[in-house]
């Protein structure tokens, strides 16, 4: 079985499909490990691992051209004008359907975040996507630690060289946060759009995930409709959350926006 996971996990990493994004190798072991029980045949394992990676990755969802955007970015910080870095960040922002949807209402977003948590002096961003690039928004100063989690390393590398810009440690880390949680102690972790996402990657993960956080508060955001926007999906998301923290003495307040609901947890009481 461990020879049939090793060659699988090797082929899917070497596809034409995932070859360029360099995933770390746990994350399809752990999908393996995970579906092989679950199924009939390798086949049929084989099979629904390649649909949840699909929902891992979500290509549908968007990606700049990372090579343009990294030249686009020395270009604007170069040019020490901040509305043309917030200009460009906001580019890369617009590539991704998470992010885009924030995108016009990002000072009223972090104002309202960090009215609830205080100002942070580290950040989790976790399974953080292209969010980094809404730094300008929130307020915060250069000294801040901002750890940035996600699967993807173009994402990464691209993340990393607009941190050394900004200002700020290359603090943008290649893990598979469910698989390996972070250990880092922050004020505050972000975790923005994933929750639904990690419960179709393994059902009922999320609430060992965030008890294994060492974070004061944990920001859940979920949307409010579909992408299409024509259902909503606001009472499912509730369900998702609430039935995560049920038994937990943990204090939750929900901030609403337009197309996203974000449940500021405060963890411990």
């Amino acid at each position: 079985m461990d020879d049939f996971i090793s060659q699988a996990t090797d082929e899917i990493l070497s596809s034409r499909k995932y070859h360029d994004l360099d995933l770390p190798v746990e994350t399809v072991r752990a999908l393996l490990e995970q579906e092989l029980p679950r199924h009939r045949s390798q086949r049929q394992a084989l099979d629904s691992v390649r649909r949840k990676l699909h929902n891992i990755v979500a290509p549908y969802l968007g990606n700049p051209d990372y090579d343009t955007a990294g030249i686009e970015l020395k270009s604007a910080f170069a040019s020490h004008d901040d509305q043309a870095v917030r200009e460009a960040c906001r580019r890369i922002l617009q590539a991704h359907a998470s992010t885009r949807e924030r995108a016009l209402i990002l000072e009223e977003f972090y104002a309202r975040l960090f009215a609830y948590t205080g100002v942070p002096e580290t950040i989790l961003d976790l399974a953080c996507g292209l969010n980094p690039f809404s730094f300008p928004w929130m307020g915060l100063p250069s000294s801040t630690h901002y750890y940035a989690y996600d699967l993807h390393q173009p994402r990464l590398d691209l993340i990393n060289n607009y941190f050394e810009l900004q200002g700020l440690p290359r603090l943008a880390i290649h893990q598979d946060i469910l698989v390996h949680p972070p250990e880092v102690e922050a004020q505050v972790a972000f975790f923005f759009k994933e929750a639904h996402r990690f419960e179709q990657r393994q059902h009922g993960c999320n609430r060992a995930f965030w008890q294994a956080l060492h974070v004061e508060h944990l920001l859940v955001s979920l949307p409010t409709t579909s992408l299409s926007g024509r259902h909503s999906l606001l009472e499912g998301q509730r369900r998702l959350v609430y039935g995560a923290l049920e038994g937990l003495e943990w204090r939750v307040e929900e901030i609403l926006f337009e197309s996203e609901i974000v449940f500021c947890i405060r963890k411990g009481g």
